[in-house]
């Protein structure tokens, strides 16, 4: 279910790639018929390679070793969780095809391939984009900020909600952090059996986090703003009494 008010700025599909790349902590690897899973052992070059580190016996490694001109073709998979605890927690899955060739006691995959896949959909990112992009400057410390901010703030997150249209809150049993980029922050909104998510944009990019204390702030004022009609009304009604 989708609440996303009027549309806003937000990462391109290049850049949610590799935001998605450098935040990751665990991949899938699917190379010559062997799938393994790598939790900690991927680092991301400048241009969107990725140096994988693998036992010298994983079954990986033979594979490349083994393979003609030591290029097997391979499959990537990584996923983007939410790092609040929601329903439907993957945010976007990223798919990378190419190549691994050995480097430096490790293995360097050069993807030919990029797909990634987001709730309104999968779509194929141009690889000169991919190549090219940097990931969102937050995209390290989302984990960190977004669980600070639910953890310690929740009045924070119920004064935000006063900047969401009021038919987005319909029904509405909780309301957490769900994403933040240089551009703004989104937030789930979850009923009985349903959920929808609303992007609250920032007034201009923050570039890190110093700036988005002062974007965050920003927001808060804005919903004291906006509660401020209804507070005069409540007023007035009462000095109508």
């Amino acid at each position: 279910m989708g609440d996303t008010q009027d549309w806003t700025a937000a990462p391109g599909a290049a850049e949610r790639a590799r935001s998605v790349l450098a935040a990751a902590w665990s991949c899938a690897v699917t190379a010559d018929g062997v799938r393994e899973e790598y939790v900690g052992a991927h680092s991301v070059t400048g241009d969107g390679a990725v140096r994988l580190a693998v036992p010298d016996d994983s079954g990986l490694f033979g594979a490349v070793l083994c393979a003609p001109r030591q290029e097997p073709s391979a499959l990537l998979e990584f996923a983007d969780v939410a790092p609040v605890p929601v329903r439907h927690r993957v945010r976007a899955r990223l798919w990378l095809s190419g190549w691994f060739a050995p480097s430096e006691g490790a293995l360097l995959f050069r993807p030919t391939r990029v797909v990634l896949r987001r709730s309104s959909g999968p779509v194929v990112v141009d690889l000169d984009e991919f190549t090219a992009a940097r990931p969102d400057p937050l995209a390290g410390a989302e984990a960190r900020l977004l669980t600070h901010l639910a953890d310690a703030h929740p009045d924070a997150v119920e004064r935000l909600t006063r900047l969401v249209r009021p038919e987005s809150l319909h029904a509405a049993t909780r309301v957490v952090p769900l994403a933040v980029d240089r551009h703004g922050l989104t937030l789930r909104i979850e009923r009985t059996r349903a959920h929808g998510d609303v992007r609250l944009p920032f007034h201009a990019p923050a570039d890190d986090v110093a700036q988005l204390t002062e974007r965050m702030h920003a927001l808060l004022a804005q919903s004291v703003a906006a509660a401020c009609p209804r507070a005069l009304q409540r007023q007035r009604a009462d000095g109508d009494g």
